[in-house]
């Protein structure tokens, strides 16, 4: 017997490729099952066999617990303790029992068993390696179809799922085609593994994109943003560091061959490569391609683009069903407003003469600063005071050190003007309470509160000493206003 569990893990092992603890465990497992069978009542069995020799000892097991609901598998921690001393709740409490002999029933149970365990372990060790492929594109073969998805044969008993949201529109497959698809979600459970792939999310472009570009799988080109309308159009914006090679040419391949190959595997999805640029206008005017862009109206506050563009180009800016200006915005996170030329024109203008005055006394630039500013969209100090300075990248021509200072300024001063405002409005406060009492008018009132006197409760702890030094008032006034005060208070 020694040799023959040995000799049937080695074979096991060496046939399906299985690592040899798999095999220990699924024959522990079947002779575990075997040796119940063995028994009229529900027990608990542990079998342990020596890797090396080849031997097993055969231990039935109580489960320790407080209170006992299966006599025949648990036992009370009182009665435990009298075994080991340092027994805990839910541990388990064994006692060597003799070990079953290998007649017909017990090795089919055990055979069976084994089959069973050796094909989950198989199983797993498929999905394990399926799961390092996560993100990236697999092939399959259409097994079945319904009407919510299809059912892919990715080969050796492992199934792959196509949901019907997942697939890009008007295509259609039949049994036997042949699909490729990213593997984005991996279910398991204990009777079967679920397979989840997908033709409509962004990284199936991404892997194509490295497969059909090698400068892309070599790090040379880098794709920066992905803007995707599954099945009708892609945007995708690209860079490189290398000055010798074209992204966006690179991209496309001669003739358009490498963006064609791509396209068709999408069932004609139009894909736009874009070339990214670290000046953000230049990024924007590329992303509306093929529209031509007159001029860009910033604002960094709410971040939202005005965009102008000639009469004749507006069809093509917006693109069928807004597809064109949708994908752009979404590539570069603003959100954009198309518009013609005349309509920019006719927007509600800003105070440019007030916004000169008020950044040359407060900020101290000059007319071309200031005017770059309000090109951006930086058309007040409540503005610039909010902007993100750190990843605001939208003015070449002012430096982030610049941009930094003039911030700290324009808060400043808000700050100021925000105390001073503050106060007035206290003080109007203050003065409003004070002409509630008889005999108070306003230039005493005044007079009180540059006393830093507040209040009428203030007024009633105070003495006519106190208030002698007040211009226009007198000692009867004075008195009189005191007593009214703690009248009420």
């Amino acid at each position: 017997m020694k040799k023959e569990i040995l000799t049937v893990v080695e074979l096991v092992a060496n046939e399906k490729s299985l690592p040899r603890e798999k095999i220990f465990d699924a024959l522990e497992k079947a002779l575990e099952m075997a040796t119940k069978k063995k028994y009229n009542k529900d027990i608990e069995i542990r079998i342990h066999i020596n890797r090396k020799k080849g031997t097993f000892k055969t231990y039935r097991r109580w489960l320790v617990v407080y209170n006992v609901s299966y006599p025949t598998k648990e036992i009370t921690l009182e009665a435990a303790k009298f075994e080991n001393k340092c027994i805990k709740i839910n541990e388990y409490i064994e006692d060597c029992i003799s070990s079953i002999k290998f007649d017909r029933i017990a090795t089919q149970i055990a055979k069976q068993v084994i089959v069973r365990k050796v094909r989950e372990a198989e199983r797993s060790m498929l999905v394990e390696k399926f799961r390092k492929k996560r993100g990236t594109i697999i092939r399959g073969i259409v097994r079945k179809i319904t009407r919510d998805h299809i059912i892919l044969d990715l080969g050796k008993d492992l199934d792959g799922i196509l949901l019907k949201e997942e697939m890009l529109p008007r295509e259609n497959f039949r049994i036997g085609d042949r699909i490729r698809g990213i593997l984005y979600k991996i279910i398991t459970d204990t009777y079967k593994s679920q397979l989840f792939i997908s033709r409509t999310k962004i990284e199936m472009l991404i892997e194509l994109l490295r497969i059909e570009v090698p400068e892309i799988g070599e790090s040379l080109i880098e794709i920066k943003s992905i803007a995707r309308d599954p099945g009708f159009r892609s945007k995708v914006a690209v860079q490189t560091k290398d000055k010798n090679i074209d992204p966006v040419g690179a991209c496309v391949g001669i003739r358009g061959a490498r963006v064609q190959s791509i396209s068709n595997e999408l069932y004609g999805e139009r894909i736009d490569i874009i070339l990214w640029d670290q000046d953000f206008s230049k990024f924007v005017i590329n992303s509306m391609s093929p529209a031509t862009v007159t001029s860009l109206i910033f604002n960094p506050e709410k971040n939202i683009v005005n965009i102008a563009v000639e009469t004749i180009n507006l069809a093509q800016a917006i693109g069928r069903n807004g597809q064109n200006v949708r994908l752009a915005s979404q590539l570069t996170g603003w959100e954009f407003n198309i518009m013609t030329i005349e309509d920019l024109k006719n927007l509600d203008h800003i105070p440019y003469k007030n916004i000169i005055k008020i950044f040359k006394k407060v900020l101290n630039l000059n007319t071309d600063l200031i005017n770059i500013l309000i090109k951006f969209g930086i058309f007040s100090l409540e503005i610039l005071s909010k902007i993100d300075i750190f990843q605001f990248s939208l003015i070449p021509e002012i430096s982030k050190d610049i941009l930094l200072k003039l911030q700290i300024k324009a808060k400043n001063f808000l700050l100021k003007n925000n105390n001073e405002k503050i106060k007035m409005l206290n003080a109007e406060k203050f003065l409003k309470n004070f002409l509630k009492l008889k005999g108070m008018n306003n230039l005493i009132a005044i007079q009180l509160i540059n006393k830093k006197i507040y209040t009428i409760k203030q007024l009633s702890n105070l003495c006519i000493e106190d208030l002698k030094n007040i211009p226009n008032l007198n000692l009867i006034q004075a008195n009189d206003l005191i007593t009214q005060a703690r009248k009420i208070y």
